[in-house]
Formats: structure tokens, C-alpha cells, sequence
């Protein structure tokens, strides 16, 4: 059954190679690692910033190891405490003892991802308690346009721009004039989730998507502080895909000391992932530096164990179609055990697929396995195992002729044979 609908949300190409990248990693790291806190309230000396043996490059290799393809870190917090040598103020990385005050943290990471082929993008929070100016609204609009100007224009091409809501609850920016900087400087960016968004948050920190979760949204939530929907600028997409965001240690975005106990399992991670990447989303998971400027032995072991356990189950499929048109068919050379299957939309073309059924021949009679609404970018569905030579997918309802991008097929338990 087709419905007749009006025309439908289609993606930029920016968004559909954002969609594609699929794993970001977030890093939280500022003058809140070395005073054991997550919010700073802008009083901490900038001498109390003095990691050991900073190395962004490893930072970046890990994520890269694990499969992660872009890195976003937090040029400024909500304390206001820059990790760039900033013109616009001295509460930053050039009033700090590392490097003698020549550090650029900012530069580290860019030039990390460059060379290691990771897309890189900022965390530069709106709310500053730093910053003197900040009561005065027009001021700090000046102020905050400087600042981002400057991230904008001196470290190279970004794949997003993350503007965090937090702490700004009630609070106007000139959202008109940051949007145009970006559009400006960064065109091939991403904009998370505030003034004329291109990519909007999830609604929750816990790395989750709802299910449904179509790409296209009117609201979404401000912040965890608020139910309050951001007021978007009239020139905001129509598609506007979710990204999850969840720290590595559970409810801690910054490295704090003895809190190896939060971290989550990789059962837990392998959760986050199934209800992110594969209910359509993008997955940010954040894994933070201690104090030397290092991320954490054990956080580099759960994350790269991550990211094995992802290749394991979906690195290789048992068979697959591609470009198929209103439906699609597997027809396999033997029979084998099944308990998984990828669906992706060819999204170019917008998300048509409403309802769907997946079905596989059993002693000579179809079967359905599981059934779902939204595919879009990608939807993962597990399932009790079976043996089977052949699975279908049934298209239900739709808002216009299903193009798929692929189907394929995987026996996670090990009772298949996976190439």
C-alpha cells in the first residue's frame, strides 16, 4: 500500500556523508580534568591545566582503531576555559604552565585527524561563566562571534560544529549571526541541534534513539535541564538525522580519578550500539583523557574491544543485495543459521519505507521473522536463530516506491559462516 503524501525530506550531500560516518568519538577534556568536576563555574586557574604528556595523535588513533571515523572535542566548555590561544580572552591554554603557555590543544587534534584520515569538529559552548561580558547580551554576542570565527577559520575543514544547549535555558544568542559564521567559514559542516541545525540531539545522554526514529523533526529538546524544544530559525532543514551522545564512564563527560567502576561493559556498549546505529542514528560516544593528557588504559581497552566486537558480529555479511526497488530477496547457496539482518535505505531518495515485515522460508512456507516501521539510514533486527535458504523483505506501507541500498544477512551466535 502506497500513501499519498506531500513531497518528501530529502538529505544535502553534507548530511548523507555525516549519515554514513556512523561512529563519532566525543572528548571531553578541559580545566574540569584537572580539578575533579564536570561543570566549572569560570573561577579555576588556568595554572591547574598541566597535562604531562599530552598526545592528541593517540587520541586519535584509538578512535580510528576502533572504527570511530569522526572526533569532536571541547574547544570550550561551559566554564569558558579555551583550549586555543584565543585573542578574545586570557582565561585559556596560553595563560596555562603546559608548553609555557604556547599550547594548542585545538591544533593537536586537527592535525591529528588530518593524518590519520578522521573528520575532526568542535564543542565551543554558547554559555560562558567565564566571560565578564556575558550579562551583557550584545556584548557577548560580539564576544562569542569572535571566538567561533576563530575556530572556524584556523584549523582547517570541520565536519561539525556542536553547539550544546546547557546552561543557555532562557538565554538568546544572536543565532542568525552564528549560523551565517558557520554557513560562511564551515559550509560543509554540521550544525548539532541549535539556531538552524543541520543534525539535532537524540534527546537523552544515554546514547539511545527511540524507535521510530525518522530523520525528519519540527522540535527537539534544549537540553537534560529542560523539556523545552529549541526555537529553530525558519531555515532549517526538513531532514535532520539524531545523533546519540553517551560518555564511556556512566554520567561522567570529563576523566575523574578511581572511577574505573563507571565504565560501561561492552555488553552495555554493544546496547548503545544497537539502539543508536541501528535504529538509523549516529552514535558519539565520548572517551575522555586523564590527566596526563592520555586516555585511560582502561577506556582504551573497552573501546577498541567495542569496536572488535562490531566488526565480529557485521564486519562481513553471509550474503547481500544491493539497489533493489520495492522490495528485496536473498536467495542463499545453502542453507545456513540466520539470527540477524541489515537493512539500509537509499536515503537520497528520502525515507519511504513506513512499515515493513521480514520473512524467511521455513519447511517450504514463508515465515515472518520481525517487523518494524522506520529503515532509513540503517535498522538492524535480531532474531531467534534459523535455518533458512532464503529471506524477504515484505514492504507494508510506504510513501512512495521503497529504494533499498542494501539487505544482507549474518549469523551472529557463530552457528553461520559469516565470510
Amino acid at each position: 500500500m502506497m500513501k499519498h503524501e506531500p513531497p518528501l525530506a530529502i538529505p544535502t550531500e553534507q548530511q548523507l556523508r555525516w549519515q554514513d560516518m556512523e561512529l563519532g568519538m566525543f572528548c571531553h577534556f578541559g580545566i574540569n580534568t584537572f580539578c575533579d568536576q564536570e561543570w566549572g563555574d569560570g573561577s579555576d586557574s588556568p595554572e591547574r591545566f598541566y597535562p604531562t604528556a599530552l598526545d592528541a595523535v593517540q587520541w586519535v588513533r584509538i578512535a580510528k582503531q576502533a572504527g570511530f571515523r569522526y572526533f569532536i572535542l571541547t574547544a570550550k566548555h561551559h566554564d569558558g576555559f579555551c583550549l586555543w590561544p584565543t585573542r578574545t580572552t586570557d582565561y585559556s591554554v596560553k595563560s596555562s604552565p603546559w608548553l609555557d603557555g604556547n599550547g594548542d590543544v585545538v591544533r593537536a587534534c586537527a592535525d591529528a585527524c588530518r593524518s590519520e584520515g578522521l573528520g575532526f569538529g568542535i564543542y565551543v559552548s554558547p554559555w560562558d561563566r567565564n566571560a565578564a561580558c556575558y550579562p551583557d547580551r550584545a556584548a557577548y554576542d560580539d564576544f562569542y562571534a569572535e571566538q567561533l570565527t576563530e575556530l572556524l577559520t584556523q584549523y582547517g575543514p570541520l565536519v561539525e560544529v556542536w553547539f550544546d544547549g546547557a546552561g543557555s535555558e532562557g538565554r538568546e544568542y544572536d543565532w542568525p549571526r552564528i549560523i551565517a559564521l558557520v554557513k560562511r567559514h564551515q559550509p560543509d559542516a554540521m550544525i548539532f541541534n541549535m539556531g538552524a541545525p543541520t543534525i539535532r540531539w537524540v534527546g537523552n545522554e544515554d546514547g539511545v534513539a527511540p524507535y521510530p526514529c525518522w530523520n525528519t523533526a519540527e522540535t527537539a529538546r534544549a537540553s537534560m535541564f529542560t523539556e523545552a524544544s529549541v526555537n529553530w530559525l525558519p531555515e532549517t532543514p526538513a531532514w535532520l538525522p539524531a545523533e546519540c551522545d553517551v560518555p564511556i564512564r556512566r554520567n561522567h563527560w570529563f576523566w575523574h580519578p578511581d572511577d574505573e567502576a563507571s565504565l560501561l561493559s561492552l555488553e552495555e556498549l554493544m546496547d548503545v550500539y544497537y539502539r543508536s546505529v541501528g535504529h538509523g542514528a549516529t552514535l558519539l560516544l565520548n572517551v575522555a583523557p586523564d590527566r596526563r593528557g592520555l586516555l585511560p588504559e582502561a577506556d582504551v581497552k573497552r573501546v577498541l574491544a567495542f569496536g572488535e566486537e562490531i566488526r565480529r558480529r557485521f564486519g562481513s555479511s553471509l550474503a547481500e543485495v544491493k539497489g533493489a526497488e520495492g522490495t528485496a530477496e536473498l536467495v542463499l547457496e545453502e542453507t545456513v543459521e540466520l539470527d540477524h539482518t541489515i537493512l539500509i535505505e537509499d536515503i537520497r531518495y528520502g525515507e519511504r519505507i513506513r512499515e515493513y515485515s521480514l520473512e524467511a522460508m521455513l519447511d517450504g512456507q514463508w515465515v515472518e521473522l520481525v517487523r518494524g516501521s522506520a529503515v532509513g539510514h540503517k535498522k538492524i533486527d535480531r532474531f531467534a536463530p534459523v535455518r533458512t535458504d532464503r529471506i524477504r523483505l515484505n514492504v507494508l506501507d510506504s510513501a512512495a516506491v521503497p529504494k533499498i541500498r542494501s539487505m544482507s544477512v549474518y549469523c551472529v551466535s557463530g552457528g553461520g559462516r559469516n565470510k
